[in-house]
């Protein structure tokens, strides 16, 4: 059977990719895996929320389709949620729950764009957002990567990129995979930037739950709706990873329009998932306050300890889960020291080149899936290798 040719040029999901190099790997007692590959939290959900969904599993209800852009209840308490944290909010009718951050981006771009249109985002980038825009023939427009600005996006730059073609900005905050957050300012300049040319601004804002105060101010504008889309995942938030609890934010006509792809697509997200999520907001903001803590902590730890070993790797940007740096192997590209770290020190971490054109010089550390004690070996194996 044939594969569509645009389909054969899209990467292997990174993620899959280096942990098929697993397989040819045997781990002795001693020296146990080091997991810096996936950004999973290394904490479990609470327990009264897994109580809460068995007690729903005696519910019928529970195993019926929702309304596509799903329950009214679950979006509104969303939105107080927002409210808390972003001293602003969306409406319920400019929500729609989605399966993970990922699916929200896809309804964003399918409403957006069409085959041929340009979307600029910002090296580097989210793998999984270039591998979609590649499958929906949407093209990507790279801002470039500047190591001596830890891989912030730099307004002029991107406003050099914009022309008749262009869709939107996407950008990420805090980035996957350098961990770097766009302050609060330069993301309000975006946004201005995105109304004087007549586009959306789109920002991934899957980790906002661990930075410690309110993301930006964007919800509190009367017009953020004409030229704002949120993709908001709370997998991370509320260690829900494998229920896939997203959420497009937009315009209500945006929405609309969504809806008729979100239906053809998943028809809705499943209950279990809008359960866990309303009451993930209803009850956890201290829970979530004491991880987003700990994990800063751990980021802070990770930071110093990487910087006084002195290892031949160059840390060049950190925060949340990630910690992106460059490799001392010239000869190699990220590929091919991913797999290095991975025969030599039992350790796994994402290419570089996953991430975006010329990054082979990098890899991506996510600590975010290993506790601190763990942080000193992790390390010390940076050293040896």
């Amino acid at each position: 059977m044939k594969v569509a040719e645009h389909i054969k040029q899209i990467q292997t999901p990174p993620i899959t990719e280096v942990k098929s190099w697993l397989t040819k790997q045997t781990f002795a007692a001693d020296k146990p895996l080091v997991d810096l590959c996936q950004a999973v939290p290394s904490y479990s959900p609470p327990k009264e929320l897994i109580e809460h969904l068995k007690g729903a599993m005696d519910d019928p209800f529970t195993f019926k389709y929702s309304p596509d852009e799903g329950l009214l209840n679950v979006r509104q308490e969303v939105c107080r949620w927002y409210h808390r944290h972003y001293h602003g909010a969306p409406q319920p009718e400019q929500l729609c729950l989605t399966i993970g951050a990922s699916q929200a981006f896809w309804l964003a771009m399918t409403t957006l764009c069409q085959p041929g249109d340009e979307v600029i985002i910002q090296l580097p980038a989210y793998f999984d957002h270039l591998m979609g825009l590649q499958a929906l023939g949407i093209k990507p427009v790279c801002a470039p990567f500047d190591p001596t600005n830890a891989g912030q996006p730099d307004l002029q730059a991107i406003s050099r990129l914009i022309n008749a073609k262009t869709k939107a900005i996407l950008l990420v905050t805090p980035s996957n995979p350098t961990g770097a957050v766009i302050p609060a300012k330069q993301i309000n300049s975006f946004f201005e930037l995105a109304q004087a040319r007549n586009i959306s601004l789109i920002l991934d804002e899957t980790y906002n739950a661990f930075i410690g105060t309110a993301p930006h101010s964007l919800f509190n504008c009367t017009d953020w709706p004409d030229h704002f889309i949120q993709i908001a995942s709370f997998g991370k938030t509320f260690a829900l990873t494998g229920l896939r609890c997203g959420a497009l934010i937009a315009s209500e006509n945006v929405i609309q329009h969504t809806l008729k792809v979100q239906d053809s697509m998943v028809v809705c997200q499943p209950r279990t998932a809008q359960l866990a999520l309303q009451f993930g907001c209803q009850h956890l903001d201290a829970w979530v306050a004491k991880n987003s803590l700990t994990m800063r902590q751990r980021h802070d730890r990770f930071k110093t300890d990487f910087q006084a070993a002195k290892t031949a790797f160059e840390l060049i940007a950190s925060g949340s889960f990630f910690a992106w740096v460059k490799h001392p192997w010239k000869d190699l590209n990220g590929r091919q020291a991913a797999q290095r770290l991975v025969e030599k020190e039992n350790l796994i971490c994402l290419p570089g080149e996953t991430f975006g054109p010329g990054l082979e010089s990098y890899l991506r550390l996510s600590f975010g899936n290993i506790e601190s004690a763990q942080i000193p070996d992790a390390i010390a194996r940076l050293q040896h290798c």
